[in-house]
């Protein structure tokens, strides 16, 4: 019988993605436990918990993605598929997503097949709502977005096949959603608020990573004038680490901040990847975005972005690196790595 360490990708992995896992699945149903109790108070940190387990399983899914848990892809995968039922992803493939965000490293573009710009110009009514939404910090573009993903095998001509796949997984979520919904109202809104804090802290993480434009080539590989381009692929590629100081907040989001780093070499696990960037780019904190600018692009902008966030008049490369770390860019949306279209 083989030692778990002999499965995994390496044997530090037993530690921190241990305890990742760990943290991920005991906080989800230690988190939906606390979401029935009586006190107001533990309901509060059962929602935050709820919310944090589900974006510890979302980037630990990017983990599986790139093979960075197990050494066989087959067991990558079985994780990604279990962690996708608990980042609520599970209404697309494993597969799908894992392709999606391979593209993304492969093209250096946000490879997607939603329009969403052409979308909202043909609905300014839902554009007008969005808007108000994100106003109260609400994120409408990113429901839209799961929406899609929701029913994405009947929406996406080339995920018909995945239909009846896509139906029974409607179905059983739903039906649990329901049921809870009518043993404890309470409980469904506060589950409803714990996923709605997890997308906004995917999207808070991703929204400055790149200036690229997303690239209407999903399901038409082949097109992607900057493949295999190292130099323009990191010039463009942006950091945004909790932290460059201390390495613990990081842990927050599994050190996903460190996205030069990453980029750089995608065999690194996240445990690793405070250590590469030191490698690669030195100690400077000027080449990374510091936090408060994060916030203050992610408060300023939360309307801006929305629509039209890569104009001419946007920089880009370093000289976006220089404008986000004075919180002078728009960032963007709806560019989560859950999302397979």
């Amino acid at each position: 019988m083989k030692s778990i360490t002999s499965l995994l990708q390496e044997p530090a992995g037993l530690r921190f993605n241990g305890a990742a896992l760990a943290y991920a699945f005991g906080g989800y149903a230690l988190g939906w436990y606390g979401l029935f109790h009586t006190s107001l108070a533990v309901n509060l940190a059962a929602t935050l918990l709820l919310a944090h387990s589900m974006t510890i399983a979302a980037y630990l899914i990017h983990e599986c993605g790139h093979n960075l848990v197990f050494r066989k892809q087959q067991h990558n995968t079985r994780l990604g598929r279990a962690l996708s039922w608990l980042s609520g992803s599970s209404y697309g493939t494993y597969e799908d997503i894992r392709y999606k965000h391979f593209r993304h490293h492969v093209d250096n573009a946000d490879v997607v097949w939603f329009d969403y710009e052409r979308f909202f110009r043909e609905h300014p009514r839902v554009l007008a709502l969005t808007r108000v939404l994100e106003w109260f910090y609400i994120p409408a573009h990113d429901l839209i977005m799961h929406g899609v993903m929701m029913f994405g095998a009947f929406i996406i001509p080339q995920r018909h096949s995945q239909r009846l796949r896509n139906a029974i997984v409607i179905v059983v979520r739903w039906s649990i959603f329901f049921a809870v919904l009518a043993v404890s109202p309470k409980a469904a809104l506060l589950y409803v608020l714990a996923y709605l804090l997890m997308m906004t802290i995917l999207r808070f993480m991703d929204s400055i990573q790149h200036d690229y434009t997303y690239d209407l080539t999903l399901f038409e590989p082949g097109k992607a004038p900057r493949k295999g381009n190292f130099e323009w692929e990191q010039e463009h590629t942006f950091s945004n680490p909790q932290s460059f100081r201390h390495e613990l907040p990081n842990w927050f989001t599994l050190n996903f901040g460190f996205h030069n780093a990453h980029h750089a070499d995608t065999a690194v696990p996240w445990y690793r990847l405070p250590a590469k960037h030191r490698e690669l780019f030195g100690d400077s904190p000027e080449n990374v975005v510091p936090l408060s600018a994060q916030l203050k692009i992610f408060h300023r902008q939360r309307v801006r972005r929305v629509m039209d966030n890569h104009g001419e008049e946007t920089p880009s490369g370093r000289a976006y690196l220089a404008a986000a770390r004075r919180a002078e860019v728009f960032g963007g949306n709806a560019a989560s790595f859950l999302t397979s279209f």
